[in-house]
């Protein structure tokens, strides 16, 4: 991809030091300044502030798809105390570490999903341009630095995603936090994984109620079939289907298998036509974490206003519970499951992502299977249908 390439003295903004390129604007989107990125086929903001990215809008045979959850509290005062990252909540972010925690790691006391989350990014005018982004952050509690690229490609509905850790050390847990709004009707969209290994409720109660918070799902229970998950109240629910149990929080978790080079996640949309998708490199995101979040939250500033929103939170990490609890061994751990990436300041870990939208015929229901073709991919419906799209495979396995 041909860029633009221009230096020019930093510009103080508002809430982030921007740097003007050809093609490459900063606009005030829900109350956050925000740079936006734009192909042919798709239109995406990325916030200053946390780097979070949404709204994007997809460009389909089916209409102009939106698919990320913004919260409803942009614009308010967040009650005092309230976590930084709750500020610009929206879309995909990436957190490092992923979670929060009430203990620190070696003298480490991390923001709830990371300074990566709530910091200030830095646009790197020189290497970024209309279709390409590229940001960073120098980080204080484990010192070092967090390079962001985003790009999009011509005639293509995906975003490529990649983040790299550069002279930092030690143990980290990360992740991506996608979150999707669904249609209010239930059962509206339909959740497929890659095939799994092992997939467990939070050992911990995710919400508590003396505080106005609910979960519904059995703390701790282990599945196998994300159709069949244990209730607090006994039997089981169906997490193929949401919206779902409203009025309730949960998280749940359930990791890739390895012996293949790809992972995905996908939910479908039938009456809307269209389909999302992500793809990973299961080596290097581990799990997949399910929020559930359906207007469990009652205090502030949830008010139980989040609803309908489904995180499909790519991550390596031990569930949202910090980085004490994702480096100390752990029962995911034990199991052979990574839950923490050792950090070497003089090789840099990269984290590649792809996330994309799909227009899907009539009767397509839900994946089934997704074929890895080099230059694109092949979905395939329970119901026999299939669609076809172009990726770029590459971008999650590059040439040495």
């Amino acid at each position: 991809m041909s860029l633009p390439r221009t230096r020019q003295p930093d510009a103080a903004g508002s809430h982030c030091r921007f740097m003007k390129a050809p093609g490459l604007k900063r606009q005030t989107v829900f109350h956050q300044p925000s740079w936006r990125l734009a192909s042919d086929r798709v239109e995406a903001f990325v916030t200053c502030r946390g780097g979070h990215l949404a709204p994007v809008t997809f460009k389909t045979a089916a209409g102009p798809v939106q698919p990320f959850a913004i919260a409803p509290w942009h614009g308010e005062k967040l009650p005092a105390g309230a976590p930084g990252v709750l500020k610009p909540l929206r879309g995909d972010f990436f957190c490092a570490p992923f979670g929060g925690g009430p203990k620190t790691w070696q003298g480490e006391n991390h923001p709830p999903h990371g300074e990566t989350a709530q910091g200030v990014w830095r646009l790197r005018a020189d290497e970024s341009g209309p279709g390409h982004l590229v940001a960073e952050m120098k980080t204080r509690i484990r010192p070092g630095r967090v390079v962001k690229r985003i790009s999009l490609l011509p005639g293509e509905t995906n975003l490529y995603l990649r983040h790299e850790f550069h002279g930092m050390s030690g143990p980290m847990s990360f992740g991506h936090h996608a979150t999707l709004k669904f249609p209010e009707a239930p059962g509206s969209g339909r959740i497929a994984l890659s095939p799994w290994r092992f997939g467990q409720v939070c050992p911990e109660r995710f919400e508590d109620p003396a505080l106005g918070g609910y979960n519904s799902l059995k703390v701790g229970a282990s599945f196998r079939d994300l159709r069949r998950v244990p209730l607090a109240t006994g039997g089981t629910t169906d997490l193929t289907r949401y919206p779902a149990r409203a009025g309730f929080e949960d998280l749940v978790m359930v990791s890739a298998r390895t012996d293949a080079p790809y992972a995905w996640t996908s939910v479908t949309f039938p009456a809307q036509r269209y389909v999302w998708f992500a793809l990973k490199d299961p080596r290097v995101l581990a799990s997949t974490v399910m929020w559930h979040s359906n207007g469990g939250r009652h205090y502030a500033p949830w008010s139980s206003r989040h609803r309908a929103v489904l995180g499909l939170e790519e991550v390596t990490s031990c569930f949202h519970l910090g980085l004490a609890a994702s480096a100390a061994p752990n029962a995911w751990s034990r199991r052979g499951i990574k839950t923490a990436f050792r950090l070497d300041p003089r090789r840099p870990l990269v984290v590649p992502y792809i996330m994309a939208v799909a227009a899907i015929p009539r009767g397509f229901d839900v994946v089934r299977t997704i074929d890895f073709r080099g230059d694109h991919v092949v979905l395939r419906a329970a119901s026999g249908k299939s669609v076809r799209h172009a990726v770029d495979l590459t971008f999650l396995h590059p040439a040495p």
